[in-house]
């Protein structure tokens, strides 16, 4: 199971998720399915736009869990 950790990253960087979207360019909405862990996929460019605006590396975000 692929964990999403991108709500411990916007605290580090205190950032709220409304900053984010902006940021990156995605609806509030789809963040929030990616932050929940309902997305069943990440578009790389996506992946990068978030590392870039939070100044992180992916595994910051997503991790690998045992089931």
């Amino acid at each position: 199971m692929i964990e999403v950790n991108l709500d411990v990253m916007l605290s580090k960087r205190k950032m709220s998720s409304g900053e984010l979207a902006a940021q990156i360019g995605i609806t509030q909405a789809n963040l929030s399915i990616l932050k929940t862990g309902k997305a069943k996929a990440i578009r790389f460019s996506t992946l990068e736009a978030i590392c870039k605006a939070l100044d992180c590396q992916p595994g910051d975000i997503l991790e690998f869990k045992e089931d």
